[in-house]
């Protein structure tokens, strides 16, 4: 009867840690995309997007091949005779479309603009959202295709929103970037530690500290990666090019203290702006002025236009 009984035990638990761990993975590996049109609904409703102006831009699409296996699906939006480009990197669950509210900035400014869909958003394949950990590859490869077609006297920035943000990060400690310079927009500053906090808010009447160590390993055999391996905060002071570190302070998806914990780590040439109105990726929208102020300062003091 003990024996059974413990037998009837270990199947209850293996059968919960099974549960457990893939209901975790698949919402990390697999979060749910929103539909591209419905982001270009959205945008333009929020006057993000000029339907108008959009179509009357100079612009191509590309395919750029990922070290990854897939193939990358992005679009040169060139209006200026120059070898001043940005590339934007979006966030999860958005498409390159998402990213045309900054495009618009820097076009402005006398920029050119890339815009590419990360790794299984948009066009672009791949299986698996992994946050960073290969999207950076991906960056690698749009930044080595724009400076064979443009040459090596490209003038490049690289601006990032939320996941892009840590992309952008990881690319710029990880890979040693060749960007010149950096904005990231609201990134988080470890992704074990950012879905800690997730967790605790989701499952308040289930420890994180159980469910982490299972989703992880689910998530390591899966997707073949470990929460840990995406750190932007162990990398960021390996970045020497400067970086603008940008948050809204009442961000409650991705907390503002990741961004002033990687301000801080970040040496040399650095700046930092910490919006006050808005939440998530919202600090654009929310703080317009103040936004196009920041960028403005730190272009003049860090870029030399």
């Amino acid at each position: 009867m003990k024996k059974r009984h413990i037998l009837g035990l270990s199947a209850i638990l293996g059968t919960t840690v099974a549960s457990v761990g893939t209901y975790f993975s698949e919402r990390v590996l697999h979060i749910k995309k929103k539909d591209e049109q419905a982001i270009i609904d959205r945008d333009t409703k929020l006057k993000h997007i000029d339907p108008d102006k959009f179509s009357s831009l100079p612009k191509q699409e590309v395919s750029i091949p990922s070290p990854n296996g897939y193939e990358i699906s992005a679009m040169v939006i060139r209006p200026y005779d120059s070898k001043r480009f940005v590339i934007f990197s979006h966030g999860v669950t958005e498409s390159k479309m998402s990213s045309l509210k900054y495009v618009n900035l820097f076009l402005n400014r006398g920029f050119n603009a890339v815009i590419y869909d990360q790794r299984r958003h948009g066009k672009t394949g791949g299986d698996t959202t992994s946050y960073g950990y290969y999207e950076k590859f991906d960056l690698q490869a749009v930044v080595d295709w724009l400076f064979i077609e443009e040459g090596e006297d490209l003038l490049l920035g690289i601006h990032g929103e939320s996941m892009g943000a840590a992309t952008t990060l990881l690319y710029a400690g990880e890979l040693n970037g060749r960007a010149h310079f950096y904005i990231v927009d609201c990134p988080f500053s470890d992704l074990e530690e950012l879905l800690t906090y997730q967790t605790k808010c989701e499952f308040k009447y289930m420890p994180s500290k159980l469910i982490l160590p299972i989703g992880n390993m689910f998530v390591k055999v899966r997707g073949g990666f470990s929460l840990n391996d995406v750190s932007p905060i162990a990398v960021v002071n390996r970045i020497k090019q400067p970086v603008l570190f940008i948050h809204s302070e009442k961000d409650d998806y991705i907390l503002p203290y990741m961004t002033k914990d990687l301000y801080e780590q970040k040496k040399g040439e650095k700046m930092l702006f910490m919006a006050k109105n808005g939440g998530h990726a919202q600090s654009l929208n929310e703080n317009r002025e103040d936004y196009e102020k920041a960028i403005d300062r730190f272009l003049e003091k860090y870029v030399n236009l």
